[in-house]
């Protein structure tokens, strides 16, 4: 593939995300609307059409690396640390 080859599949792929970006705020939007109007309701479920809707509360547990480094130290922290090699896609 030449550079201009390169730099228009850029340019593509720069308006494509733009566009992404752009729907994904419109669905943000949506969502926030029927997020409202349940809360205001008080309620968890509700019928919509042919769709159920759901926005109840979850509870999940997170480890608290904060904490344990406050109460195990920084090195035991380190010692499970393990390094993962991946690779970084950017346009800039």
């Amino acid at each position: 593939m030449s550079r201009f080859e390169v730099a228009n599949k850029v340019a593509e792929l720069k308006r494509l995300e733009e566009a992404v970006a752009e729907i994904a705020s419109k669905a943000d939007a949506i969502r926030n609307e029927i997020k409202n109007e349940m809360n205001l309701r008080g309620v968890e479920e509700m019928c919509a059409g042919s769709y159920i809707v759901k926005y109840t509360n979850i509870l999940s547990s997170r480890f608290d690396t904060k904490k344990f480094k406050e109460v195990w130290g920084e090195h035991t922290y380190n010692f499970f640390l393990r390094q993962v090699p991946s690779k970084r896609f950017a346009i800039v």
